[in-house]
């Protein structure tokens, strides 16, 4: 079998609504979505990443560093259709999309996800990441949780937490359940993206505000595969602080 190829898209709306213009935050003296472009690239089995963004001060930043940046329409309402306005112009089998705003995401997750669609047959819609997480995570709404089919393929996405125990309080409910995070990147096939505009639109994705959601109430197939690694999601003020103290403290080792 012929190793597929697969470009990385990394969407980066500016105006964030719970922190504006994270994606030119300042980590080490570089924007985030530098160091997430950085981590996309350290990816062995990526052939290309691109950029895609309405917002000419990002282009004019990814430009600078010598990134290949795609303008896109700002009325675009996620990530997904971000990439799906340049889907065209991608050559290629997969397509990853990252968020910006995970400037600590692990290489080694993209290539996992490139090797699940080149490994299972027939290969799924889409590919995306999962880890355990306990506690108070459970019950933070920023971090997405998924419930998944024995198999592996997701049954739903939520940022409640899912599933609810009905018996016990909520602070004991990690001793009872194996609860799963979802992390923020997705693998399509390309054609999946292709059909975007045949799937209907969908009440839980604008429910939930989760995209991921539009394919699944369509009928397609998600397949979560588990990490050990899970990377700080920058959607507060308070997380970009403490990315910035990670960098601060690896830099003076």
């Amino acid at each position: 079998m012929r190793p597929l190829k697969s470009i990385v898209v990394i969407p980066a709306r500016l105006f964030s609504s719970r922190l504006p213009q994270k994606v030119l935050a300042d980590i080490g003296g570089h924007p985030m979505l530098w160091h997430v472009y950085q981590r996309c690239l350290q990816a062995s089995k990526v052939d290309e990443v691109h950029i895609a963004t309405d917002a000419e001060e990002v282009a004019e930043a990814v430009q600078e560093w010598g990134g290949k940046v795609w303008m896109t329409d700002s009325s675009c309402a996620s990530g997904t259709e971000r990439i799906v306005s340049i889907i065209e112009n991608l050559d290629c089998d997969i397509v990853v999309n990252v968020q910006g705003d995970l400037p600590l995401l692990e290489p080694d997750i993209i290539n996992q996800l490139i090797d699940v669609f080149q490994k299972t047959v027939p290969p799924p819609d889409i590919v995306t990441p999962v880890c355990p997480i306990r506690d108070n995570k459970i019950l933070d709404p920023n971090l997405v949780k998924v419930t998944r089919r024995h198999d592996g393929y997701a049954l739903y996405f939520s940022r409640h937490p899912i599933p609810y125990i009905r018996d016990f309080e909520k602070e004991n409910w990690s001793k009872y359940h194996q609860f799963w995070g979802h992390i923020g990147l997705y693998g399509y096939r390309r054609e999946v993206l292709c059909d975007y505009h045949l799937l209907p639109k969908s009440d839980l994705e604008e429910a939930e505000k989760l995209e991921q959601l539009r394919f699944l109430q369509a009928g397609k197939s998600i397949f979560t595969f588990v990490t050990p690694h899970y990377p700080i999601s920058v959607d507060t003020q308070t997380d970009l602080e403490q990315v910035r103290l990670r960098f601060q403290s690896h830099h003076k080792i």
